[in-house]
């Protein structure tokens, strides 16, 4: 049996994709795990289905986690429900594409709020009770390139929240540290997760070193690394899971 077995993570974003992945794999290894998502009732009901069959206690709740006070209330709960988190695993943050001068102040606000200002809340609402066990593990997601500053005329309120992930990272990493809480990031590329069309994705394994799109078992197994006791050292790191995609 792991050594994390019996441990408590709150994974927001994990109704679908790669925080359904990450969900699923900490069940297996005999973490309870606690999931939330914005407007997918549906799916998220059906991951904590699956949760609970693989034989993991799942608790499953809706919440805008760009609210400061919903991510109070998911804590909470969580809290309440198995008496400790020990891991936050922070995957929500939608994205879309559209030309810089075609966004509007709504659009704009919105990326910077779901990306960048639920971790604020979100590490915020959850450090208290880290500190207060003497151990934790936070973990962001940012995307590969976020660290070299493109421009990106497509993305750039999406992927500018992503850059100020990482500083928040980096700075909730050495503020924590001390209280043996580390804090890291995950960068990912091109990400088969659902989300995007097979032809795109097969279109952009051609600009991928690695010659192929990741999966999101690949972007778990970061994150497992990350939550493991072997990582105990690692804080204010940014892990690429990009095949060499933006390097």
């Amino acid at each position: 049996m792991s050594g994390t077995a019996g441990r408590v993570a709150l994974v927001t974003g994990g109704a679908r994709g790669i925080g359904r992945q990450v969900a699923l794999d900490l069940a297996g290894r005999g973490w309870a795990v606690a999931l939330c998502a914005r407007t997918s009732a549906e799916a998220g009901e059906r991951t904590r289905q699956e949760l609970v069959a693989a034989g993991a206690p799942a608790l499953f709740t809706l919440a805008d986690v760009s609210r400061p006070e919903e991510c109070a209330r998911l804590v909470a709960e969580t809290q309440a429900w198995r008496g400790r988190i020990d891991a936050l695993v922070h995957c929500a943050g939608p994205y879309h594409r559209l030309d810089l001068f075609q966004e509007t102040p709504e659009g704009w606000r919105e990326m910077f709020a779901h990306n960048l200002d639920s971790l604020f809340f979100m590490a915020r609402a959850v450090a208290p009770l880290m500190i207060e066990a003497g151990r934790g593990r936070m973990i962001a997601f940012s995307m590969a390139n976020a660290d070299r500053l493109l421009a990106q005329p497509m993305v750039t309120a999406h992927y500018l929240a992503k850059v100020g992930v990482l500083g928040l990272v980096r700075t909730l990493s050495k503020m924590l540290a001390k209280h043996a809480i580390t804090v890291n990031a995950v960068s990912p590329g091109f990400i088969d997760s659902g989300s995007m069309p097979a032809e795109e994705l097969a279109q952009m394994s051609r600009t991928i070193p690695a010659g192929y799109v990741g999966t999101t078992a690949d972007v778990s197994a970061a994150v497992l690394y990350l939550l493991s006791d072997e990582a105990r050292y690692v804080t204010g790191a940014n892990l690429h899971v990009s095949g060499g995609w933006g390097l």
